[in-house]
């Protein structure tokens, strides 16, 4: 009997599980890695299509390697027409290139080119979610420095500057508190150059809380609310379950599945809300890819987010998204030295019971880059957010 049986549509795919099935990754980092070895598992080959001259990490495990442009689309067209299935790693392509890739080369992408053509920007993220009844933050395009001031004065000081594409992990955004902040700011994020710049006002809130949906055909599976812990806009650990009322969490799920039925894609989808002090939830951003706030889940749920993804993209049925343990900590592992990376850490990071190490294969470290992570399983979870947050901070990398 077979695994899968394909749609009688040309966006499907043939049996994944033959052992000539090729799945390529656009981007080449850690995300693509850690989906690529849930891909060995089901003895899939995996190629892999990168934008940097350096060694990725996805490269250190594949023979089929590419390097090129995510702007050349003939570049593309041809790696494409070698994979059964595309996916993508990030979002700093555009979805009218991802059209003329798929259409020329004949390779389904997933998500698709229509579904990421509805978040491909925070400009178009925030009118595609808006106009499914999805409260986000307020915000305006900043079209002329004169805007600045008028935002300021409509939504108060400081607000967010943030680069419409392209921004992450801090880059691309400032925070603005002055006319002057904001006019730097505006030229150092392109603004001046034409580049779209968004303004946002700041959203008063007690949690960041995230929830991941993985969806195709077959259905869809969310998975449970948890708590992402910011320092300098950069994630540094995840707690699940989030530190609120049950009540919370199952709305704040319920607003990721809205949100990922609103952009009717296929594949993993990762949503970020903030939950304000009077209990309402606010969108803040979307990823149409595995993200690192659902890190936790490679050992903390039945099937992991990477797992979902892949079976996603498959057309494979999605697997369950339950704990594994009552508290799960994800703890992000930060470069802190600019120098080839090197882990240096005690022992007890690897002898600890339930205390999981990854390290992404970045061949070079700095400081505050996402180099691993540190998941931990245990029953209680304000001491494993301790016990986790004290064991990466002894960690050396």
């Amino acid at each position: 009997m077979r695994l899968f049986e394909p749609k009688p549509d040309n966006t499907n795919v043939s049996n994944p599980l033959r052992a000539d099935f090729k799945l390529g990754f656009l981007g080449a980092g850690q995300l693509a890695r850690m989906t690529a070895l849930q891909a060995f598992r089901y003895g899939i080959q995996v190629r892999v299509f990168s934008d940097r001259q350096e060694t990725e990490p996805v490269q250190l495990i594949t023979p089929h390697s590419t390097t090129g442009s995510f702007g050349h689309v003939e570049q593309m067209v041809e790696f494409a027409a070698g994979c059964d299935v595309v996916t993508l790693e990030n979002e700093f392509i555009d979805s009218e290139i991802l059209r003329q890739v798929q259409s020329q080369s004949g390779t389904p992408i997933h998500p698709s080119p229509e579904c990421f053509a509805r978040i491909e920007n925070k400009r178009i993220e925030k009118e595609t979610f808006e106009s499914a009844g999805i409260p986000v933050a307020p915000w305006r395009v900043i079209a002329h420095p004169d805007d600045l001031e008028d935002f300021g004065r409509e939504h108060s000081w400081p607000f967010l500057l943030k680069s419409s594409k392209g921004g992450y992990d801090g880059y691309g955004n400032k925070t603005v508190r002055t006319p002057e902040d904001a006019l730097e700011a505006f030229r150092v994020l392109g603004g001046s150059d034409g580049h779209e710049i968004l303004a946002e006002a700041f959203v008063e809130f007690t949690h960041e809380l995230a929830v991941q949906v993985a969806q195709n055909q077959s259905g869809s599976a969310v998975y449970p609310c948890c708590e992402t812990v910011q320092e300098n806009h950069i994630c540094v650990a995840v707690r699940t379950p989030a530190p609120v009322s049950d009540e919370i969490q199952k709305r704040a799920q319920e607003m990721a599945v809205a949100a990922a039925k609103a952009i009717d894609g296929t594949g993993i989808f990762a949503f970020e809300l903030f939950l304000k002090p009077d209990g309402s939830l606010v969108l803040n951003e979307s990823a149409p890819r595995p993200h690192n706030s659902g890190h936790y889940t490679i050992e903390g749920c039945i099937t992991s987010q990477f797992e979902n993804h892949l079976r996603a993209v498959l057309g494979l049925p999605l697997g369950p998204t339950d704990l594994r343990t009552p508290a799960v900590v994800m703890a992000n592992l930060l470069g802190t030295h600019n120098r080839p990376a090197e882990v240096e850490a005690p022992p007890e990071v690897l002898s600890s019971r339930d205390t999981h190490l990854h390290v992404y294969g970045k061949l070079h470290s700095k400081t505050g880059r996402k180099m691993g992570h540190l998941t931990l399983l245990g029953d209680e979870p304000e001491q494993l957010y301790k016990k986790a947050r004290q064991m990466a901070d002894t960690i050396r990398i």
